[in-house]
């Protein structure tokens, strides 16, 4: 397969919570040795960037801002597109998400003034409430637009264990107002464009490896890149195999070891 460009998520990919999986580090120094160009594309709302590459570079794994993708940033990307600096937003969210929004001006509104908000931008957030899905539901009925960072169900951690995703917490927010959301990350082709736009190339010449059917391996056959399951992660083999076509990689792969064979 001629590909030089290759796109890794990162939970249940390069690593389980704080640990780095089989043969991740390994594979990226080696595609990096070898010319290829890699990035990174994670739908996590949590961190900012910054907070992804500190990780990742205690890992021994280096990358630059340049190279790395986040839901949080990619929804910092949109809200520029749409012109949409110094207006109001309400957070149902971490720190990635308030950063990288506070970074292209966006103005925060908190308790009391949520229903004066333009948007409900909604992620990961380990301290949601009641209290915060009725402020988001009322800010959203007034007229703010409806963002989710991502719609992920969970994520991996270490020991085979997996938590409740950011994809619960917009679950709950759309059946409080009746609509779904405008979706930023995996599967929306939105961001992914964009990594493959900066990389200088065409989807084909693309590699996308990810754990889960319905984010990573659907954006990659959207956008018509090639799909590899990787089976550290969400999806087994299994899953794969009865997956509808639109979800189905092109490659499954056990570990990232396997990897740079594929594409030598």
């Amino acid at each position: 397969m001629s590909v030089r460009t290759f796109v890794f998520d990162l939970d249940g990919v390069v690593y389980r919570g704080s640990q780095p999986l089989p043969g991740a580090v390994t594979t990226i120094e080696t595609l990096g040795r070898l010319g290829c160009q890699v990035y990174f594309f994670t739908n996590n709302s949590s961190k900012t960037r910054e907070e992804y590459i500190e990780k990742l570079a205690g890992m021994g794994i280096s990358c630059d801002s340049e190279h790395i993708m986040t839901s949080s940033y990619a929804t910092a990307l949109y809200m520029v597109e749409e012109h949409a600096q110094g207006k109001k937003v309400f957070i149902v969210g971490m720190k990635g998400i308030r950063e990288e929004l506070s970074r292209v001006g966006m103005q925060f509104v908190e308790d009391g003034l949520h229903e004066q908000a333009d948007f409900v931008v909604v992620g990961i957030d380990r301290h949601f409430t009641y209290e915060k899905l009725v402020k988001a539901q009322h800010a959203i009925l007034a007229g703010a637009e409806f963002i989710a960072t991502n719609r992920d169900a969970t994520f991996p951690m270490e020991n085979g264990r997996v938590l409740p995703g950011g994809g619960t917490i917009v679950s709950a927010i759309e059946v409080a107002v009746g609509h779904p959301p405008t979706l930023i990350g995996k599967p929306s082709t939105y961001a992914m464009q964009k990594v493959v736009d900066l990389a200088g190339v065409l989807p084909d010449e693309v590699a996308i490896i990810g754990d889960r059917l319905d984010t990573d391996i659907l954006v990659a056959n959207r956008m018509g890149a090639q799909s590899v399951l990787v089976l550290t992660g969400i999806a087994s083999r299994e899953d794969a195999q009865s997956a509808p076509p639109e979800m189905r990689p092109d490659v499954i792969i056990d570990s990232l070891s396997d990897l740079p064979g594929l594409f030598a």
